[in-house]
């Protein structure tokens, strides 16, 4: 059974509170229709949010359980001193060249070295982070809201300001909860 954490819930009663105070506004100020484009764009960018914090979360797993595994096989061929000089092996490709030996050329060369080696990991981060951003969670969630502005619209039922206002509850909420946690 998954555990569901306190900053999980605090974020959950926020976005109630909110929602709930909106609904409360539009049913005694307003009318139906703006309750239905707040609800409609309230629901649908809390599953994109989700989406993307799920997705990304299972992203983070995969680099973790793989970091592991490199750290194990790594481990193996350290000694105990390597191991608390430098726990994440941060410097066992760093090869120190003499003063004497670095020219203009030399400094040239180690520079191009270090910029192909930031382009690899740049290409690499980012097919290893493309499961984050083409999450079939997050794809269906931007559906969803773009369905349903497109029917609100098609409909002639769409009024902007209660979209949007629906729409910015969650960064609100977040930033909310961000400030009743300090």
């Amino acid at each position: 059974m998954m555990k569901i954490s306190k900053q999980t819930v605090n974020f959950a009663k926020v976005f109630i509170f909110l929602n709930l105070c909106l609904t409360i506004y539009a049913l005694l100020f307003q009318n139906s229709v703006w309750l239905l484009n707040i609800q409609v764009a309230f629901f649908s960018s809390l599953f994109v949010t989700l989406a993307s914090f799920l997705s990304y979360k299972k992203n983070i797993q995969n680099r973790l359980s793989s970091y592991d595994e490199k750290q194990k096989n790594s481990i193996e061929d350290r000694d105990k001193i390597d191991e608390i000089d430098d726990p994440f092996d941060l410097y066992s490709e760093y090869e120190e060249v003499p003063k004497e030996q670095l020219s203009p050329e030399k400094i040239k060369e180690i520079i191009d070295e270090e910029r192909k080696r930031v382009k690899q990991n740049s290409f690499k981060n980012t097919l290893f982070s493309a499961g984050g951003f083409i999450s079939i969670y997050r794809v269906l969630g931007y559906g969803i809201l773009i369905f349903g502005f497109f029917a609100l619209n098609n409909n002639k039922i769409l009024i902007p300001i209660a979209f949007i206002t629906g729409l910015s509850i969650v960064p609100i909420g977040v930033l909310f909860t961000k400030f009743l946690n300090k």
